[in-house]
């Protein structure tokens, strides 16, 4: 995936996450289907992995999970806490 991407992709994830601001991500390229299916473009998933406290005073990791297209559009963003 173009580095420009992904940079982009990060700068949406930051905004809506602020606690992963600096984290960067891994990178990973999903397995395609094998469906009859014409537009089986690439997708790629980038995992951001951090921590931020919670009102009382906990510590909470979250994983943020984004699928996006080569061109770098987001398709789906997961979270987990």
């Amino acid at each position: 995936m173009d580095p420009k991407f992904i940079k982009s992709i990060s700068n949406q994830v930051y905004r809506r996450f602020p606690e992963l601001d600096g984290s960067a991500p891994k990178v990973q390229l999903q397995a395609v289907p094998q469906a009859k299916s014409i537009s089986s473009s690439a997708k790629y998933l980038l995992t951001y992995r951090g921590k931020a406290k919670s009102p009382d005073g906990k510590t909470i990791h979250r994983l943020v999970r984004v699928i996006a297209d080569a061109k770098g559009k987001i398709l789906k963003i997961t979270t987990s806490r």
